[in-house]
């Protein structure tokens, strides 16, 4: 990335892929009354919460509350422009993940787990609801990078469930199977950037 990248992502902030899925979210879930997933599960998908003389579930209620205040967890940009040429050739042949084998070494992260967040995106999965990240460890390759789906196709929620689903479900097995699923997922032809 060019220098100063980092101070550029206010600018930017409109390129936001989960800003362009919220605006999609937000014309159907901001104006449901019932949660879509405890209606689909037929009990409630989270704890129930009472407020202004109704009940909500903990679920419902942070979705519709980061939907109006439209302010996405994940920060990513499809060909971003604070990405150097030589960036673009890096990410593109996944050379930019080596680095992160050195961590594995010294015990700070593992092959498989969810993937480190920077600390403005850790500190917004802070709730009760989100919180089950954090259980399972820091890791290079995981559920959603191994998915069949592009990543960038994923909206902010589906990519924070199945983080959850990941810390929850956590096995030595999983965690074999998804070394053998980003084989393929490395050789994958990258549609963005």
């Amino acid at each position: 990335m060019y220098v100063g990248s980092e101070q550029k992502r206010n600018e930017l902030s409109e390129l936001n892929q989960y800003l362009v899925n919220r605006t999609k979210d937000k014309r159907t879930n901001a104006t449901l009354d019932k949660c879509p997933e405890c209606k689909r599960l037929e009990k409630n998908c989270s704890p129930i919460l009472h407020i202004d003389g109704t009940e909500i579930c903990e679920n419902f209620y942070l979705q519709k509350k980061r939907i109006l205040e439209n302010t996405p967890t994940f920060f990513k940009i499809v060909n971003d422009p604070r990405v150097t040429r030589v960036g673009r050739f890096i990410r593109a042949f996944n050379i930019d993940e080596i680095p992160q084998f050195f961590n594995v070494i010294k015990g700070d992260m593992s092959i498989v787990g969810n993937r480190p967040l920077p600390l403005y995106e850790a500190e917004k999965l802070t709730s009760d609801q989100w919180a089950l990240r954090f259980l399972a460890p820091a890791g290079i390759t995981g559920l959603w990078q191994v998915s069949q789906r592009r990543a960038d196709k994923y909206t902010e929620e589906e990519r924070k469930m199945m983080d959850n689903r990941y810390a929850i479900n956590a096995s030595f097995w999983n965690d074999i199977k998804f070394i053998i699923f980003t084989i393929p997922a490395i050789f994958r032809k990258k549609e963005a950037s």
